[in-house]
């Protein structure tokens, strides 16, 4: 067999006169009735191959037989492509290679897509196929990303003094969030391991246990339902640090994300990067994941508002809601456009209307244009006007509701206009921590306390003794690091004192028992001298779909899992043997129907 030299993407043209060996697929094949061409690829890019029936009479004659996605190594001369026959397009466009020899590697049956056309096949398709899709030049660069980003992780960490530990993936259940993947013990009856939704139990028994600094590149797992920018199997750059506060926490990764940054797309990240209180996130954009790409921030004008004569407004404020708007600026949208497709798209979530007013200039003044003029006095116009610092053609869109409706339905209401108009660079990188965020929110259900993040989310030192007295207003040390309105990594101080985890745990309405039987083997080791301590985790998916610049989490795995949780190319999840099910004292539905039906017919 041909042993290659190079590969395909590599050559250029200070090799010309080099005898070289390539091996890889035929990409296409051309013949041209003398010379026939074919393009060779493999994971580093395209070589042309020239094969000529005057030189080269054997190797032409096998060439024909050649057909796409044949597996093929060829050895002979490079040269220049001739004047006027260059391909600028391609990095190895100005060189070719003249085969003397070749070899057929492996033959292939035609492929369900052809490679330069797989953005137009159903991904349904590429994912059942993805033996062929991962061929594809933009899988091979997101792959190539994924492992440059893994290694500089790595290195990264290393340099500090911090040790990659593997942590269980076979572990006890315990409350997270989400719903547990549950893997039946064989050895151990009726019990179950879970699958871990994080290492976060694990790791900070590392700190309890000494080890000061950790990091792992760690599969999680969590069953819920998938979406464009989530699988239930995940993978988290995960870390902890002994003896530090938010700030050390914080300014560790800010080094890192510039680092990742510079090194992948050459684009200077400026440390130490903006923060934001979670309340002024929510007062400005309605969302803890703000675009701060463009400005067009929220305002509340439930003041004035409940001065108008327009009922809608007036009722919602005087029922505790409030009324919150954006002005959006420059393009003209027609009222059909606003009523159909605006009021549609906030509808979505939630919000019962969209109320909206154009602003002209009249006589040197600002009015309102449209059905909200004749509710407003010119008073009112104008300290609505002053609020926004509107200008003349802006539109200004409102919606009345409960605080959490108006800002679940403006939120993204104030993207997709951005984005319609716009208004910020797509090839811009805005980053943002979020920072005191509530240790509790209120569930209106159950009428008690959730953790806004986890139970071990350390409270702001000057908010414990609004433990006792205020515990919808203490904050928490946490911080979520998010870009381009996307949340990329979260972490917290944890709580690393007894007396408060428990005390934590009374108002989340945790009982001991609960807390033993859920929490025990943690509780244990936080009463043997456990250090102040505090971590992060990344979700490497979204960091590599944000450096890629796709907005489909499948396009960054290898092997990813669809909508509904199903792998298209091994068909998982599948039915397993009866035999396997006794091994683990289980029975399906499908099973125990069976069973049911040989007793019937029995009777």
């Amino acid at each position: 067999m041909l042993k290659r030299t190079h590969t395909c993407g590599r050559l250029r043209l200070e090799d010309a006169g080099k005898k070289v060996t390539l091996a890889g697929w035929a990409h296409s094949y051309r013949d041209h009735g003398n010379l026939v061409f074919i393009d060779l690829r493999d994971k580093e890019g395209l070589t042309q191959l020239v094969f000529n029936p005057v030189t080269q009479p054997n190797a032409h004659k096998l060439a024909k037989t050649v057909r796409c996605e044949w597996v093929i190594a060829v050895k002979g001369m490079i040269q220049q492509r001739s004047e006027g026959m260059e391909n600028p397009k391609l990095p190895t466009g100005q060189i070719e290679l003249v085969v003397e020899q070749l070899e057929i590697l492996n033959v292939s049956k035609t492929p369900p897509f052809e490679i330069d056309s797989a953005e137009k096949t159903s991904e349904e398709l590429r994912l059942a196929s993805r033996y062929v899709d991962l061929r594809r030049p933009q899988m091979q660069a997101r792959l190539r990303v994924r492992h440059r980003v893994a290694k500089l992780v790595r290195d990264y960490f290393d340099r500090l003094g911090f040790l990659e530990i593997e942590t269980p993936f076979l572990a006890k259940s315990t409350p997270e969030g989400a719903r547990d993947f549950l893997v039946p013990s064989r050895l151990q009856k009726d019990c179950f391991y879970a699958l871990p939704q994080s290492p976060q139990l694990f790791k900070q028994i590392l700190m309890i246990g000494g080890v000061d600094k950790y990091f792992q590149i760690v599969r999680c797992f969590r069953d819920e339902d998938p979406r464009a920018d989530r699988q239930a199997e995940f993978t988290q750059i995960d870390v902890e640090m002994s003896f530090v506060d938010s700030n050390d926490v914080i300014g560790v990764h800010e080094n890192l994300i510039a680092k990742i940054w510079k090194q992948i797309l050459d684009i200077d990240v400026k440390a130490p990067m903006t923060r934001l209180s979670y309340k002024q996130a929510m007062t400005d954009y309605g969302t803890d994941r703000p675009d701060v790409r463009f400005d067009m921030k929220l305002k509340d004008i439930s003041d004035i508002a409940k001065k108008s004569s327009f009922k809608v407004f007036t009722s919602v404020v005087e029922k505790g809601g409030i009324v919150k708007g954006i002005c959006a600026p420059g393009k003209k949208h027609s009222r059909s456009d606003i009523e159909k497709t605006l009021t549609g798209f906030v509808a979505d979530y939630g919000a019962k209307g969209l109320a909206w007013a154009k602003l002209k200039e009249e006589n040197g003044k600002l009015e309102f244009v449209g059905g909200l003029k004749k509710f407003f006095s010119p008073e009112l116009q104008k300290k609505i006007v002053k609020r926004f610092k509107a200008k003349d053609g802006d539109m200004l869109l409102f919606v009345a509701d409960s605080q959490k409706i108006v800002n679940k339905a403006l939120a993204p209401l104030r993207c997709k206009l951005a984005k319609d108009l716009k208004l910020y660079d797509q090839n811009s990188f805005e980053f943002v921590w979020i920072v005191d965020f509530p240790l509790f929110e209120f569930n209106e259900d159950e009428k008690r306390y959730d953790s806004l993040h986890h139970p071990f989310t350390a409270p702001v030192q000057e908010d414990l003794e609004k433990l006792e007295t205020d515990p919808a207003d203490v904050r928490s040390q946490a911080y979520d690091i998010v870009v381009n309105g996307s949340e990329i990594g979260g972490g917290s101080i944890r709580i690393h004192k007894m007396k408060v985890q428990q005390k934590v745990f009374d108002l989340l309405s945790i009982s001991r028992k609960q807390a033993q039987q859920q929490f025990g083997f943690f509780l244990k080791a936080l009463e043997y001298g456990a250090p102040p301590h505090g971590g992060i985790a990344f979700g490497l998916d979204r960091l590599i779909m944000l450096l890629t610049g796709t907005e489909n989490i499948r396009d960054v795995i290898a092997f990813p899992k669809t909508q509904r949780g199903q792998c298209l190319l091994t068909d998982a999840p599948s039915p397993v043997d009866k035999k396997q099910l006794d091994e683990l004292n289980l029975r399906t539905q499908r099973h125990l129907h069976a069973i049911e039906q040989k007793t019937n017919d029995k009777k």
